[in-house]
């Protein structure tokens, strides 16, 4: 099984390629039976500013939550509160 640090690595590199984000933080990444559970933060531009049209640029910090599998290939993501308000 890969490393805490791959797991790690590989939930930035997705998220950045998925997201075209500059940068993505992991904040959590916990072995589970079948790979890895993660989340991480990512600045994004603000949905809500850009569909009013203000000529701002404001960033939103967004939390994924991201499972790898055990040979790091990615089974789900998304983002948390998006996830926890339909639950």
């Amino acid at each position: 099984m890969a490393t805490i640090q791959e797991a790690g690595k590989a939930v930035s590199e997705f998220l950045k390629k998925a997201l075209s984000a500059k940068e993505a933080k992991v904040i959590k990444v916990a072995r589970v039976s079948d790979g890895w559970e993660t989340e991480a933060e990512v600045y994004e531009e603000s949905a809500f500013m850009k569909s009013i049209g203000l000529p701002v640029k404001v960033q939103d910090r967004n939390i994924y939550k991201v499972k790898l599998s055990a040979d790091l290939e990615v089974q789900s993501y998304g983002r948390k509160e998006e996830e926890e308000s339909s639950e």
